[in-house]
């Protein structure tokens, strides 16, 4: 039997109360198992008054190996991370262990708690952690949403699609962004969730070109413990949980697998996400905001792209021109690209420009990104000349005499040079000299005094 300083302490008051205020259920029992004290949270979670309870075999109501009774048995403390109360319809998380006496044991001590408190708590903390690690990869490659908003161009339609998304940013509609690779959808995505409501949100990128067709369904989705062979014991939260209350961008979603089109459809329909092997959905407060190069229409009619789904994402539609039809764009590209590699204002021979806007950029503004930090690399001193790009470009331009040891900084001289590259081109280019004359925007008087002083030897096509 259980010593009587042991009942006496639960019957004290000051105990009682303390006990009482404890959320998680206490219950001890004596050696033979009878219960002799429960709290307030056993009531409550139990729904049986202390009277109903004292006194009785823990067997009688449980199972016959609870932990508590393991624990009085064999004298070691359990911690059961899951066990299932029947009398209480739930399972249990807490732990188990003897109570001795003079090295004796006369009892032992139950605390546990609803297994699914906890559950939400381990779920949450798991999608902080998760959303903290993305956001750590993510750092070094993020634009930031002021980066975002210099979206850099002249060109009037540009203009008015960055206009547009300014606006489709205040609603929840979904937004279909296309364009070839590299004309800037990211930023464009990012614009539309820098300027919404859910701007303190998370933005959420998924390159769904980039992960294989197997995993893809658990990096948009997430899996619980265990749910396959190599999934993490602790589960792993989706991209979608990650962007709760913020926007996922779903890039190069032409390039997604019909197999997962489906699932993404049903999520897209019913706002809500679950698991892989979860048991139940997870609600979803995210926008959507997907991407592509491919022609979806074209994709419909191959079988390739569900037609359904099509009209889901794409509520609003921009279109993000490609750079070789924004010209007009590069000069100030190029300065802001310095500037945003080097840091600095670096003077730009006038040939660069020569040469980059006779180029028709299959690889848009990122190669243009390339090509001016390869060019800040390269650049002697406070200048980038044509030496100083990639060889493709300037050796495409007939500029393969030799690179000079010491670059002529004289402005007088640099614009004679521009002048007669640009007239030797015009004169390759067009049929005859009135069409070069016209398309150089000079006189014929003007255009006859350069072609002497720079020595153009022509021959008459008129």
């Amino acid at each position: 039997m259980m010593p009587e300083e042991y009942r006496k302490l639960f019957r004290n008051e000051l105990f009682r109360e303390i006990m009482d205020d404890i959320a998680d259920v206490v219950m001890v029992i004596d050696k033979e198992t009878y219960i002799v004290y429960v709290n307030h949270a056993y009531e409550k979670t139990f729904n049986r008054k202390v009277e109903q309870i004292i006194g009785k075999k823990l067997c009688d109501i449980e199972e016959e190996n609870t932990p508590a009774i393991q624990a009085l048995k064999t004298g070691t403390t359990l911690i059961h991370e899951t066990g299932y109360l029947k009398s209480a319809n739930m399972d249990s998380v807490g732990i188990s262990y003897p109570i001795r006496y003079h090295g004796e044991i006369v009892g032992g001590v139950s605390v546990f708690n609803n297994t699914a408190e906890y559950v939400k708590l381990v779920s949450k903390l798991q999608r902080t952690k998760e959303m903290n690690r993305y956001l750590e990869e993510q750092l070094d490659s993020c634009v930031t949403a002021q980066q975002a908003r210099e979206f850099v161009t002249v060109n009037p339609h540009m203009k008015h699609v960055l206009g547009l998304a300014v606006r489709v940013a205040k609603s929840s509609a979904n937004v279909l962004i296309r364009g070839e690779s590299g004309v800037g959808k990211e930023i464009m995505a990012k614009i539309i969730h820098s300027n919404s409501q859910r701007c303190d949100g998370p933005f959420v990128k998924v390159n769904c070109a980039a992960i294989p067709d197997n995993l893809l369904e658990s990096e948009l989705f997430g899996y619980v413990g265990g749910a396959f062979t190599g999934a993490r014991k602790e589960g792993k939260a989706g991209k979608f949980e990650l962007a709760q209350n913020g926007t996922i961008f779903l890039d190069e979603i032409g390039d997604m697998a019909l197999n997962m089109q489906v699932k993404l459809l049903r999520v897209l329909q019913e706002r809500e996400v679950e698991r892989i092997g979860g048991s139940g959905p997870i609600r979803l407060d995210v926008r959507i905001v997907a991407a592509t190069n491919q022609n979806l229409e074209e994709q419909i009619k191959l079988g390739k792209f569900r037609q359904d789904l099509y009209f889901r994402l794409n509520v609003i539609e921009l279109k993000v021109t490609p750079l070789r039809a924004r010209k007009e764009d590069i000069p100030i590209l190029v300065h802001h690209l310095i500037r945003k590699i080097t840091g600095e204002n670096i003077n730009v021979d006038p040939r660069v420009m020569t040469c980059l806007n006779s180029y028709d950029w299959p690889g848009n503004v990122r190669e243009l990104q390339n090509v001016i930090e390869h060019a800040c690399i390269m650049r002697d001193d406070n200048l980038i000349d044509v030496y100083a790009l990639p060889q493709y470009l300037w050796s495409a331009n007939d500029m393969d005499a030799p690179r000079p040891k010491e670059m002529n900084y004289n402005l007088k001289d640099m614009t004679e040079i521009l002048e007669k590259d640009l007239i030797q081109k015009a004169l390759r280019k067009y049929s005859n000299k009135t069409e070069a004359i016209q398309k150089l925007g000079i006189s014929r008087s003007s255009f006859y005094d350069k072609i002497k002083k720079y020595g153009i030897d022509v021959e008459d096509t008129e």
